[in-house]
């Protein structure tokens, strides 16, 4: 791991290589941007699934709930198989790994998107999400790792910037999905929308890399706390600060999703997917663009915010600020411009969690098992993805899409007690045994024997 050591176990000081001007700092923006353009390529497999539900409903008659098991299959794909992802791009190291499986992912997203454009049937149509599903997570797993590598000094920046790629990416594409779907229906817009994004996933993935030992930049000056060691997986996993923030991740995930898969029709529940607001575009158009932005730019923005005040203080702030935005999407919904507005606003505070979770995950637990350790916290998100059918089914029951939004204002209103209450001591006290542990503490040493796997016994 680079950097210095303090005595207390923390990196602490300036900059001490890696200018902005130097080779390394500007290899280490490229490899960046190269995962961002990646990124930007799997964008459409979450945020613009929700064009393709209605179509498909009128295509082969399948209910709305049966036809979105298979966007919850390609959630738990994308997610609880990355840690072996992750295990395989740091096994065959910097060179190989990042370039071998991206390829692999994007080989796998352009045959999905055509497996679900050619779906005869249920089972084809979950097929082509697990495919998509694989790909996906195999590009999103190694990015955002890559990006946790080569950035130690701006680590939520960095993450926050890559993780725009995904979440801002669809907003490229929403226009010309729509009018090729209106036009030539939605087997031509899977397979051409699919084809281009895994030939540009293909392409890149030739020139991406990870840092090899001692080149990403040292530095001395960060702001938040970061572990002086690295950890590996079965330590992170032993560690409670951990599933700490795997429950809130579940939370958060699982509200955006529900309003992620639903959006479309939730606008059309409040009467405005139609009407025309802004040079000819409808709310709904207006609404998923502007969302996907905000999206995006909360994951930079956020990561940013994070980086000077702490995780968990922004944490706090953002799941506060969401909850508020999904209460009044009920209340002033039904109003086109308020639609737009209040869609932006609840991806703009969903969407950081996609930079502060992978951000304070490498700060706790260290960058040299990081990928790994980031994929096996990512798999959250695959749980969360089974929420997605009962929200429609929860609106089957009630017949209102506003209890959908409700649903998701109490997990961000949960999650914020959490944060508080449970979240900030156990980081506290994971940093304290860290430190003890640096320091060369005989009872943190005693007690890492006691409990067998590394550090399984020291935040108890």
């Amino acid at each position: 791991m680079t950097g210095e050591r303090s005595a207390g176990g923390y990196t602490a000081g300036a900059t001490a290589h890696g200018s902005s001007a130097s080779p390394v700092a500007r290899m280490r923006w490229r490899h960046l941007v190269l995962g961002i353009v990646c990124m930007v390529m799997i964008a459409n497999l979450q945020y613009g699934w929700t064009l393709f539900v209605l179509p498909l409903h009128r295509a082969h008659g399948w209910t709305v709930a049966s036809i979105q098991v298979s966007f919850a299959i390609f959630v738990a794909l994308e997610t609880w198989p990355t840690p072996i992802v992750g295990w395989i791009v740091d096994s065959l190291g910097p060179k190989w790994g990042p370039r071998a499986m991206m390829s692999v992912g994007g080989a796998l997203v352009a045959l999905g998107w055509i497996v679900e454009g050619f779906s005869a049937s249920l089972a084809a149509l979950y097929l082509g999400g697990a495919l998509t599903g694989l790909g996906g997570g195999a590009v999103y797993a190694t990015a955002v790792g890559n990006a946790t590598k080569w950035f130690k000094d701006r680590r939520g920046l960095a993450v926050g910037l890559t993780a725009a790629g995904f979440g801002a990416g669809a907003a490229l594409t929403i226009i010309p999905i729509r009018l090729v779907l209106a036009t030539d229906g939605v087997t031509a817009a899977f397979f051409w929308v699919g084809l281009i994004q895994g030939a540009v996933i293909l392409a890149a993935a030739q020139f991406v890399r990870a840092p090899y030992p001692g080149e990403a930049p040292a530095v001395s000056q960060v702001r938040v706390r970061q572990s002086a060691r690295s950890s590996s997986t079965f330590e992170m996993l032993g560690a409670p600060v951990f599933w700490v923030l795997y429950l809130l991740f579940l939370l958060m995930a699982a509200g955006g999703l529900m309003a992620a898969a639903n959006l479309a029709m939730i606008a059309r529940s409040y009467g405005v997917a139609e009407t025309t607001i802004l040079l000819g575009a409808t709310a709904l158009s207006v609404g998923l663009i502007f969302a996907n932005v905000m999206n995006g730019a909360a994951r930079p923005l956020f990561g940013w915010v994070a980086d000077h005040i702490g995780h968990s203080t922004t944490m706090t702030i953002a799941f506060g600020l969401g909850a508020l935005a999904y209460l009044l999407m009920t209340l002033a919904g039904h109003d086109p411009w308020s639609f737009v507005l209040l869609a932006g606003v609840i991806f703009l505070c969903w969407g950081e969690i996609f930079s502060l979770f992978p951000a304070m995950c490498t700060d706790l637990f260290g960058q040299k098992y990081a990928t790994t350790n980031l994929s096996c916290l990512y798999t959250s998100k695959g749980a969360a993805g089974f929420l997605v059918p009962l929200g429609s089914l929860l609106v089957a029951h009630t017949h209102e899409w506003g209890s959908v939004l409700l649903l998701a204002a109490v997990f961000n209103i949960v999650a914020v007690l959490l944060v508080l209450l449970v979240l900030r001591p156990a980081e506290a006290r994971h940093h304290a045994a860290d430190q003890a542990l640096a320091s060369g503490d005989p009872a943190i040493e005693s007690g890492m024997r006691v409990g067998g796997i590394g550090g399984s016994s020291r935040f108890g």
